[in-house]
């Protein structure tokens, strides 16, 4: 039954709803326990039966990411100087590849599992942080957002970054608002995990310091805050230290010359890419005003209420603006990255419809009408290197070599062709093509001229022997405007008219093109054409 409650401070709620009277009688650990286990089971068939098979498919970004982790502990920290990544994920997927295999669908059951966990943490944030009920709506949103269940398809650090973002972002709420100290472990060892998780782990900390602002505002012992933000700072610090000169080197000579510079389109990047759709984002918001508003109030501005408000949005709107700002340098912003930003933006949404009764879960219905199709929230085909590997696979023989037009797709093509190959970019020879070394990448295409590294790798083979030119199909697309993509489509073209030019001139001749029929868009698409060198 529909009843009008009053939270506290007087301020009146829109009508409310009761727990049904049978379960009532359930004690609250068994039916919360029930729920969790129900909807972690629903989570996770969802996550690996309702997306489409082939989604199964890498991507480039997957294939570097196994290609790094297959390689031994001891290697993978020199390997990722070259490209860019801090180490833990890719030493966690080591140790899981070392058990389960190198499979698409192995390495994607770790990013199941981090995704898994999002459920219970955040369950428990919610409900710790504001009650019952938001840690119940906290869970079904963990469980069946958009992002979660499509990164949970993905041999990537997304879903560890997401996990860490709630807990860290839970820990510094209770550490800072309510003030129990002990959460400052907690909260220093979730930073400096996700520091060495992904670089965006240094902006989520940033955004976490301007999130003390409306803390220092209301507080009575704001000595004791800066000493716990002290504390817990350098102990973040101190636990990273080990790989800050690799950092450093990182920052100054990888860098991501692949993204284009991000204006202002933040917002529709967060509704779209982070939280699924306009209308999901629609509901979320609208469940977090009808619920919150009450907070804005200057009565209730300074309440332990109102601060854990203003400290969840300061932390997101810090976040955004400061790694806004750092990529009007180094372009790297991207919705993918902002995995632990999904902790507050959910916490304020599951908060506000706990406390805005019927109104809040029908929002949370609509919420769960809106991603019916989690299909469509994620692509149907990654790639379709599986699909020229499968044309071009019988084709070919142990030294045969293989050029990759797009330099940072080499290790895509060595996850799905055969062993024993040759690889060169149109950099150069590449000596071990599981991963792609982005130091001072763009620098060196810029200084790669195509006749100059193709003529020799061409002159290198003997007769008989092939070369298979794989290029990104970039026709048409409109995302291949930032300074490395536009040089590759450029030098994709170059090096394409150079050996139809070794064809015309009886030095090659054309084998065989691949694919023969494209299945659907990709995220990335290539076509291939195998050479023999015929004199």
């Amino acid at each position: 039954m529909a009843t009008v409650t009053a939270p506290p401070g007087g301020i009146p709620r829109v009508a409310d709803v009761r727990q049904p009277k049978p379960l009532e009688r359930i004690p609250v650990w068994a039916s919360t326990a029930a729920f969790l286990i129900v909807l972690t089971a629903i989570s996770a068939y969802v996550r690996t039966h309702y997306l489409s098979a082939p989604i199964g498919q890498f991507w480039e970004d997957e294939a570097i990411t196994t290609g790094i982790a297959s390689h031994s502990l001891s290697a993978i920290p020199g390997i990722l100087r070259h490209d860019g990544s801090p180490p833990l994920f890719y030493m966690l997927l080591h140790v899981w590849i070392s058990i389960f295999g190198a499979s698409e669908s192995a390495t994607h059951a770790l990013s199941l599992v981090f995704g898994l966990l999002c459920i219970p943490a955040g369950m428990w944030s919610g409900w710790s942080l504001f009650g019952r009920r938001a840690g119940l709506y906290m869970a079904v949103l963990c469980a069946l957002g958009t992002f979660l269940t499509a990164y949970a398809q993905e041999t990537r650090m997304y879903e560890l970054m997401a996990l860490l973002g709630i807990l860290e972002t839970t820990a510094f709420i209770h550490a800072f608002v309510n003030r129990r100290r002990g959460y400052l472990i907690l909260f220093a060892v979730c930073q400096a995990l996700m520091l060495y998780t992904h670089a965006w782990g240094l902006f989520f900390g940033a955004g976490l310091l301007v999130a003390l602002i409306p803390i220092w505002l209301v507080s009575e012992d704001r000595r004791g805050i800066l000493r716990d933000v002290v504390l817990a700072y350098v102990a973040a610090g101190v636990l990273f230290l080990p790989w800050v000169p690799n950092f450093f080197y990182q920052a100054t000579h990888t860098g991501a010359p692949w993204a284009p510079t991000i204006r202002f389109g933040v917002p529709v990047l967060l509704s779209r890419d982070l939280l699924g759709s306009d209308r999901i984002t629609v509901a979320l918001i609208t469940a977090w005003i009808i619920g919150l508003a009450p907070l804005f109030t200057k009565r209730q501005r300074r309440t332990r209420d109102g601060t854990m408000m203003w400290s969840l949005i300061w932390l997101i709107a810090g976040t955004l603006i400061i790694a806004w700002l750092a990529s009007q340098i180094t372009p790297a912003f991207v919705a993918r990255y902002m995995a632990p930003l999904l902790a507050a933006i959910l916490l304020l949404a599951a908060w506000g419809a706990a406390r805005s009764g019927v109104v809040g879960l029908v929002m949370i219905a609509l919420f769960l009408a809106f991603i019916v199709h989690l299909s469509s929230y994620a692509p149907r085909y990654k790639s379709d290197m599986q699909d020229v590997s499968g044309e071009v696979t019988p084709l070919l023989h142990s030294g045969d070599l293989v050029v990759s037009a797009q330099p940072d797709s080499t290790p895509l093509a060595w996850y799905y062709l055969p062993r024993g190959l040759q690889y060169a970019t149109t950099i150069g020879r590449v000596g071990d093509p599981s991963y792609m070394d982005w130091v001072d990448a763009l620098k060196r295409l810029q200084n790669a001229p195509p006749a100059p590294i193709l003529d020799p790798l061409v002159a290198s083979l003997r007769p008989g022997q092939q070369l298979l030119y794989i290029r990104p199909l970039t026709e048409g697309a409109t995302n291949w405007k930032a300074p490395w993509t536009s040089l590759v489509r450029l030098r994709s073209a170059q090096w394409g008219q150079i050996l139809q030019a070794d064809v015309d001139r009886g030095v090659l001749k054309t084998v065989a093109v691949a694919p023969h029929n494209y299945r659907g868009a990709s995220i990335l698409a290539y076509s291939a054409v195998l050479y023999q060198k015929a004199s």
